[in-house]
């Protein structure tokens, strides 16, 4: 049986107050996991986002590569990686700022600051993260929410594969928090 449970996305209220559309037009939450079983491992999905050779281990979905240039979860701190397709030649993948580091509950960081704390117009979208861990009968909820600037954004992130990618770097990051290796 897979460590991930995939709940199905509860509908949209069928009458919204008008207000709430422009909040919602943007953000992009590829679903809702739970990435491990056992609820004693909520601890192993923290030190998972917050260790960078834990990080660079799941990532970017195999047969990716992720390198951790620099990685300090606290409010201000920065967050910065690469990627290559053949572990010898790196380019940049990410240089965003955390914003929120709550342990065990919250991460929040965005690309739209870098991790000198400039302001940036990152390629290919800006946005903001939110990642939350609760606990769950299953094991550790683990959530992940994408906020974007506007729709274009948004649905240029979902063109390049971003759920689907996403999908398969959890995988990959509840076989590492359940002591099964990654890849």
């Amino acid at each position: 049986m897979s460590p991930i449970r995939t709940p199905t996305a509860a509908p949209a209220p069928a009458t919204a107050p008008a207000t709430a559309a422009w909040r919602t037009h943007d953000e992009l939450r590829p679903r809702s996991h739970t990435a491990a079983r056992d609820p004693r491992t909520r601890s192993a999905v923290w030190s998972a986002w917050t260790e960078p050779d834990k990080l660079a281990q799941w990532f970017l979905p195999a047969p990716t590569i992720a390198r951790i240039d620099r990685l300090e979860a606290r409010p201000g701190g920065a967050l910065v990686t690469s990627m290559s397709d053949d572990g010898a030649e790196f380019q940049p993948h990410m240089d965003a700022c955390f914003l929120l580091a709550e342990p065990e509950e919250r991460l929040v960081f965005t690309n739209a600051i870098s991790s000198s704390w400039r302001p940036t117009d990152p390629d290919p979208v800006p946005l903001t993260a939110e990642i939350t861990f609760a606990e769950h009968p299953d094991g550790t909820e683990y959530t992940v929410l994408l906020r974007h600037g506007n729709p274009t954004a948004r649905a240029r992130h979902e063109q390049l594969g971003f759920v689907e990618g996403w999908g398969s770097a959890t995988a990959q990051l509840a076989r590492l928090a359940e002591g099964a290796g990654t890849r």
